[in-house]
């Protein structure tokens, strides 16, 4: 039985957006409601209408954009040798953002907006399509080298600075 407060973990479930530090994590109803997700995809290769509306109702607007992007197959995993990994979403303008799904950031600019300064989403759709696309096995997967990775970091560090 899961007390108040405690965020809801499963050992090997997948999700980097699952941790046990309370700091990063997802609210609790957002984090099963991912985990009910990949388990009905697992088990029957859909999503039923049910767990659709869920996620519209949790994560609001960025459901429907954020299942597009994975529709699309948008979202590829970069992960080098090291084991680092960071994930890349082509956006519906065609531009390609960085994310980081084990803190939950994004180099787009709703995210600046809407996340960290309105505060008035959880997650962007990028961020989103990530955890939609772990959960429904539509990540792309991008081996490169440690160098490559770091380059890819760089980039967005010097965009944003």
């Amino acid at each position: 039985m899961q007390r108040a407060g405690q965020a809801a973990t499963a050992p090997g479930d997948g999700f980097d957006c699952i941790s046990d530090d309370l700091g990063t994590t997802l609210p609790a109803v957002a984090e099963e409601l991912l985990r009910e997700i990949k388990k009905t995809f697992q088990e029957t290769a859909q999503v039923p209408d049910k767990l659709l509306l869920a996620l519209k109702f949790v994560f609001g607007p960025i459901a429907v954009p954020a299942l597009d992007l994975v529709d699309r197959r948008s979202v590829t995993r970069v992960v080098s040798p090291s084991g680092r990994a960071a994930y890349q979403v082509l956006g519906s303008s065609g531009r390609l953002y960085t994310c980081y799904a084990a803190c939950h950031f994004c180099t787009c600019p709703a995210f600046a907006f809407s996340v960290l300064r309105k505060t008035d989403s959880l997650l962007c759709k990028h961020i989103l399509a990530v955890y939609l696309s772990q959960a429904t096995g539509a990540c792309q997967e991008l081996a490169v080298s440690d160098q490559q990775l770091a380059n890819i970091l760089l980039a967005e560090e010097d965009k944003d600075g």
